[in-house]
């Protein structure tokens, strides 16, 4: 009887089991692999040589992973993964292949490229690479991004602060003055002090949901016997159920996300020695990976997993899955974790995506100020740049609060915008190998994937050209043909 007891709970959660392990090995042999291919060496970085006591700060190899964790994570792989949740156990291989094979490359390869370039900007990075028409159509766009994070990132957490007290307004109005402060103040006065606090509390929240995963021992959907979520593989409502492109999509910052270019190089500032490269970037993605697979896997035992726990407010959402996800996290912490985890809900749902506002615009005045050549020092150079991009947002928060649809629009642009910037960053990455005569293979294969997959969202979005799932799919096909026949024109005459 002990036996088949415990067969019965060893054949649980195997598909989650392995896709962990599978990322700790992707970081212990891929991660490596990457990094010798990009050859880290002993010369000295821009935290040392550019160091200026504002944005160019050495800062200790912990507290900067925790920095970098935050940037890129936020509530981005908690979020994604659990509306990603929908399409069932497949989404365990996009989270796992996305994060070792691009998601990690990226982060990596533009952090040290970064270095390399003296702390540059993605928009310069990019056009380096790509040439200056595409740096100052990237440029605007990136700039754009960035504002549309802090937007975004602005009225979810001033919506539950509303809710334990004041108004929403008050709550923005607050998060818009810190926004301002921790923009302009030096990294190391804010970000630095209490960025790693916030990150430990998002790896506290984690590794607290995988012990009572692992206490609980669930069953859900496994790879090999539901990779997918039948009724919306068969039968989708919408171009948003439809795994390709949606899921690519959806699930941004636990797999791969354009945002994370825009964010190492404020960590490439700060980083002594450049073969603390991989830890930092390569493994603060793994991290990130590992964060959306406990998420993920949560949703999965609230939606599909026995024995349910029936919350109503889930059980509600198992047809087409419209939940806040705020709202899962709200639950999911208070009942499972106490008072500890209401309070890390808390963190996770406020503080987290107020944080990534923070770097979002700190990262756009760099980007401006590279751009213009505009000295930093002075704090009314920094005004120069901050109050515009501010009246941008207020303005894009405004409209957003009087549109009953204007935060899911906005945050259908941001997603489709965030992987867009990936596709750039990938290609500029892989034109710097070619050049560099380094094995180009690990940056094209993603490249060419995120461009079909932007290229197919883009077609089929109701937001956008809004055509049938048939004509996406016909032109992601075209997109194949002709980015890989570009760039084999491109590669033979760099050879000639």
């Amino acid at each position: 009887m002990r036996c088949k007891k415990c067969n019965y709970y060893f054949y649980r959660m195997i598909t989650f089991v392995l896709s962990v392990l599978a990322l700790v090995a992707g970081y212990m042999i891929y991660g490596r692999v990457v990094e010798r291919i990009f050859g880290p060496d002993d010369r000295v970085t821009p935290a040392v040589a550019k160091a200026d006591g504002l944005d160019y700060i050495v800062l200790p190899n912990w507290k900067v992973f925790m920095i970098q964790f935050l940037n890129i994570a936020g509530t981005g792989p908690i979020f994604g993964a659990i509306m990603g949740a929908k399409f069932g156990p497949v989404s365990y291989l996009w989270i796992v292949f996305g994060c070792i094979f691009a998601g990690a490359v990226h982060d990596y390869m533009s952090g040290m490229l970064s270095m390399r370039h003296d702390g540059a900007g993605l928009p310069q990075l990019i056009g380096d690479y790509l040439g200056n028409a595409t740096k100052n159509v990237m440029l605007v766009f990136t700039v754009f991004l960035l504002i549309m994070v802090g937007t975004v990132f602005v009225y979810s957490p001033a919506e539950i602060l509303h809710s334990i007290g004041g108004s929403s307004m008050m709550w923005i109005i607050i998060i818009f003055i810190y926004y301002i402060i921790a923009t302009m103040l030096p990294i190391d006065k804010i970000i630095g002090r209490i960025y790693p606090l916030f990150a430990f509390s998002l790896l506290f929240m984690a590794g607290a949901l995988m012990v009572w995963l692992f206490f609980h021992w669930p069953t859900v959907p496994e790879l090999w016997t539901h990779p997918y979520n039948v009724g919306m593989a068969t039968q989708p409502e919408s171009f948003t159920d439809h795994i390709f492109p949606a899921l690519f999509i959806t699930i941004a910052c636990g797999a791969i996300s354009g945002f994370h270019g825009t964010q190492t190089p404020l960590m490439a500032r700060c980083v002594k020695s450049e073969r603390m490269g991989r830890p930092i970037f390569y493994g603060a993605m793994i991290t990130e990976g590992v964060v959306a697979l406990i998420w993920a896997t949560v949703s999965a035992w609230f939606f599909y997993g026995e024995p349910s726990p029936g919350y109503e407010l889930i059980e509600a959402a198992k047809n087409g899955f419209h939940t806040s996800a705020p709202a899962v996290v709200n639950l999911v912490c208070k009942d499972w974790l106490g008072i500890a985890g209401a309070i890390l809900a808390l963190l996770g749902v406020v503080a987290a995506p107020i944080t990534s506002g923070d770097t979002a615009f700190r990262s756009a005045r760099l980007i401006v100020a590279e751009a213009l050549k505009l000295d930093q020092h002075p704090i009314r150079k920094r005004l120069y740049i901050c109050v515009p991009m501010f009246i941008v947002s207020i303005l894009l928060l405004l409209w957003q609060i009087e549109n009953p649809d204007g935060f899911n629009t906005i945050w259908q642009y941001f997603g489709w915008s965030n992987q867009t910037l990936s596709v750039f960053t990938l290609w500029a990455i892989t034109v710097y190998l070619v050049r560099q005569k380094k094995p180009y293979i690990i940056t094209m294969i993603p490249a060419l994937f995120m461009t079909v997959v932007c290229t197919t969202f883009l077609i089929v979005s109701p937001n956008a050209f809004g055509m049938s799932m048939t004509v996406g799919y016909v032109v992601a096909a075209c997109t194949f043909i002709v980015a890989l026949a570009w760039f084999c024109a491109w590669y033979k005459k760099v050879k000639k």
